[in-house]
């Protein structure tokens, strides 16, 4: 189910801790893919971090997200369904915050103005890019 833009919804299946085990463990079965949490909360948060990084990593290396399943999943009697929301770019927006360096090219005058008015150009260009682009603050 998508909400808008790289937001999502994916169907969870959750298996709670059995006797003498720990984890609930979560199987997402859009991406074939399982981990497991201490709490329900805490595997849905596992859940949460395993579709975005798969996402993610499919998206780098150009490849298709598999869509989330409009229906809910099958599941054993003492499982349990979920459905965990995703955000694919504040995903990456959270985990690329490395900066990298680009030349750019502006007349002297307004290099000049901007120096003696202490406004930081690198500042600046990320402020307009953020609204040019439709990033949040």
């Amino acid at each position: 189910m998508k909400i808008k833009d790289n937001k999502h919804v994916y169907p969870v299946v959750i298996t709670p801790p059995k006797k003498g085990d720990k984890f609930f463990l979560v199987y997402v079965p859009d991406i074939d893919r399982m981990t497991q949490g201490e709490t329900f909360a805490e595997a849905l948060e596992m859940a949460q971090d395993l579709i975005c990084v798969h996402a993610v990593s499919l998206q780098d290396s150009g490849q298709q997200i598999p869509a989330p399943s409009m229906v809910e999943p099958t599941r054993e009697d003492d499982e349990l369904v979920s459905w965990v929301a995703v955000d694919f770019d504040a995903y990456r927006r959270s985990v690329e915050t490395r900066a990298v360096h680009k030349d750019v090219t502006i007349p002297a005058y307004m290099a000049d103005r901007a120096k003696k008015m202490n406004i930081s150009l690198s500042a600046l260009l990320q402020e307009a890019l953020k609204d040019k682009i439709g990033l949040p603050e």
